[in-house]
């Protein structure tokens, strides 16, 4: 049997041997950390000595004159001062005392308002916002709008006509939340086709409301209401009654209570 034979290998060229590298050139000798360290001490010592000297050349120069004044001196005021107001002129003694106090007085020949719900005048932040159609929610945005006290009277007269006022009071640490719930209730009591309104004099943005129609949250009654604020005290309003009720009747009696604030 024959073989077959391999075909010869061409054998590589040997590769010829590199020539040796040329020498590098020695790196250039470097300063010794002990002399930088020398120059650093140096420089330093040269800005503390120039630094004293010139501290010891300002103290030894006299201090000079300032120059005068651009404008001629204030002439000082003689006598006393104006006199502190009185309890009945500041208006933050008055509405920082008994809130009670400034609700207007029950007329005479009336009788206690059965539908008020307090037996010393004050309704605390729950009692209070049980007076709305949702307490839960008004007691969570009266929380937020920093509701500090609220004081409440009225009355029924000889013919059935009912009167209720309420003061809210309000701490007003970060916003003006007395003009923030006036506004609030002036829109609801607006929210009514068969209503009208009128501004209540001397208040600024109060407003009075005559509905035209029963109203069932009044006990199926005409309801007459005023919303105003002053300072951080609000002031409601409503007088009900079997019949209409008289724009002049509401608008006379939120006038009386707002000149009482």
């Amino acid at each position: 049997m024959s073989t077959t034979e391999s075909p010869e290998r061409p054998v590589p060229e040997q590769a010829a041997s590199p020539e040796p590298p040329e020498a590098a050139p020695a790196p250039a000798p470097r300063r010794s950390r002990r002399t930088l360290r020398r120059l650093t001490l140096a420089v330093a010592l040269g800005l503390v000595a120039g630094t004293c000297a010139g501290y010891l050349v300002q103290a030894g120069r006299t201090p000079d004159k300032l120059p005068p004044l651009s404008q001629p001196s204030l002439a000082q005021a003689t006598g006393n001062g104006p006199a502190p107001l009185s309890a009945a002129q500041d208006h933050q003694v008055k509405v920082d005392g008994d809130l009670r106090k400034l609700l207007l007085k029950r007329p005479g020949g009336t009788r206690a308002n059965p539908d008020i719900e307090s037996d010393d005048g004050w309704l605390d932040l729950p009692a209070y916002a049980e007076l709305y159609t949702k307490p839960d929610g008004a007691f969570r945005d009266l929380l937020d709008e920093d509701f500090r006290r609220a004081a409440i009277t009225g009355w029924t007269e000889s013919g059935g006509r009912t009167v209720e006022i309420r003061l809210i009071q309000f701490r007003q640490t970060e916003a003006r939340s007395a003009e923030s719930a006036a506004f609030d209730a002036r829109t609801w009591a607006a929210d009514d086709d068969h209503t009208r309104s009128w501004p209540l004099p001397g208040t600024g943005e109060g407003e009075f409301f005559v509905h035209d129609r029963p109203d069932s949250r009044f006990g199926s009654g005409y309801v007459t209401e005023a919303h105003a604020y002053r300072g951080d005290i609000v002031m409601e309003m409503w007088v009900g009654d079997t019949k209409p009720v008289s724009p002049s009747r509401i608008r006379e009696l939120a006038r009386a209570q707002m000149e009482r604030l």
